[in-house]
């Protein structure tokens, strides 16, 4: 439930009536209500600027939330030659994260639907600044091991509930406005900031003096303002009279069973890549495609993610079934060239595959995204998001130890073969699953 006016509240309650109303949707008279009410003047119009500026406090948050995530990523290599640990053990630290993600989800993604937006997301970003201390404090393996349980807590409380926050705040400012910007801008949000975490890692461990300090310490920074910003920004969320009992997290939400299994399975097939690049690629591209440089393997993870925002934020105008479409031949392009370039050991292949499949995920993502706010009540949006990204994260996790413990019996580059051979049959019974269950919607 939104706040902010009351028009927006009193068209919210009177859905019933209003669909017995002129011939329009519920959407449009919600719009119509609240944009007439808005352009009054005084106060409305000063509310909504209020929530058009918290808009972009949020996604700022949210990008800086999501970026601190991978900041570890092109840092592996350093860590594994300071403390002389394998692959594996990167795989199961990154897997660490993934456990954290998947229980704070489960625990703590959907509560922000009654006790509000900011209650949820100001202590997500507190966890993470904890994490970036701990990181600091605790450079051995154990502390990272704890630092990266961390993070995946505060993560996992940031995801759904910023996604949702966003849309809330959007729809108070552009009552009207369609939901374009919400999805570019979540969307680039969530998985830019992926992309840019390693991006500056990159740089900062390859230019400064003490790289396995300099990046925890500019995020601590960011994370603390980032708290200060959220803090004054207006929440979106009704406190209700009398609060729900508590009950975690249950897969699906309010969404239907075919759109949330369309959803989660996009959701996993999108994350299996991310996952994959933010934990094993980097020294898979140090060792097997010789390319040392800690700036080149936070380059190679930021064109990944930096494809995927830019997919979403071309695709807004195509419907959701050609987004599906196009994500999955995609996918699977980009997975072909990924292996062509592990077999050639060829690095550029590599990172054209790996851009390829990175933009195809992204549009897969976003699919699954707007699929799941498009058609859950506003009142559940925030369990129903935790659902898809709970599934999103089995996704990082799975794929990703599954790598790990190959590497302890074959090499790296047979591995990623594996792997991509694995998520090719996936978007291959995805692709089948969707076409089906549409068939059966039309019948």
């Amino acid at each position: 439930m939104f706040v902010g006016h009351d028009a927006w509240a009193g068209a919210f309650w009177n859905r019933r009536t209003l669909q017995k109303g002129q011939g329009m949707s519920v959407e449009e008279h919600l719009a119509t209500t609240i944009s007439s009410r808005f352009e009054a003047g005084g106060e409305p119009r000063a509310t909504r600027r209020r929530h058009g500026i918290g808009f972009w406090v949020v996604a700022l948050a949210f990008l800086t939330g999501m970026a601190f995530s991978t900041i570890p990523t092109p840092l592996y290599p350093l860590y594994q030659q300071r403390e002389g640990f394998s692959t594996f053990t990167v795989t199961v630290v990154f897997a660490v994260y993934a456990v954290g993600v998947i229980i704070s989800l489960i625990l703590a993604g959907h509560i922000s639907d009654w006790i509000g937006r900011k209650r949820v997301l100001i202590p997500a970003l507190g966890i993470e600044a904890l994490a970036a201390i701990l990181f600091l404090v605790w450079p051995d393996l154990a502390g990272l091991l704890i630092a990266r349980f961390v993070t995946g807590l505060g993560v996992g409380m940031l995801t759904a509930t910023a996604t949702a926050y966003l849309n809330e705040l959007h729809g108070v400012h552009h009552p009207s406005g369609g939901r374009g910007r919400f999805e570019i801008v979540s969307t680039a949000a969530n998985i830019g900031g992926l992309g840019v975490g390693p991006l500056v890692a990159g740089a900062l461990a390859q230019f400064v003096t003490s790289p396995l300090t300099v990046p925890y310490l500019v995020f601590l920074a960011l994370l603390m303002l980032s708290m200060i910003g959220v803090a004054v920004t207006p929440e979106t969320v009704r406190q209700l009279p009398q609060r729900p009992s508590y009950r975690p997290q249950a897969l699906g939400g309010a969404a239907s069973g075919r759109v949330f299994w369309e959803a989660a399975g996009s959701a996993f097939a999108a994350f299996a890549i991310f996952g994959i690049f933010t934990s094993v690629a980097p020294g898979f591209v140090a060792g097997t495609l010789n390319e040392p440089s800690r700036l080149l393997a936070g380059v190679s993870v930021f064109v990944v993610f930096g494809a995927a925002a830019l997919a979403q934020s071309t695709t807004n105008r195509i419907g959701g079934g050609a987004r599906l479409a196009i994500g999955l031949v995609g996918e699977t392009a980009g997975l072909i060239t990924l292996a062509a370039g592990m077999i050639a050991v060829s690095f550029p292949a590599f990172l054209i595959g790996g851009a390829l499949a990175g933009a195809s995920a992204g549009i897969l993502f976003k699919s699954a995204i707007g699929t799941v706010v498009a058609s859950t009540d506003a009142s559940k949006r925030g369990g129903a998001l935790a659902s898809v990204f709970l599934v999103a994260y089995l996704g990082l996790i799975v794929p990703s130890l599954a790598i790990g413990v190959t590497t302890l019996y074959t090499s790296a580059a047979l591995a990623m073969l594996w792997f991509s051979a694995a998520l090719v049959v996936l978007l291959a019974v995805l692709a089948r699953y969707s076409v089906r269950s549409r068939s059966a919607s039309r019948a």
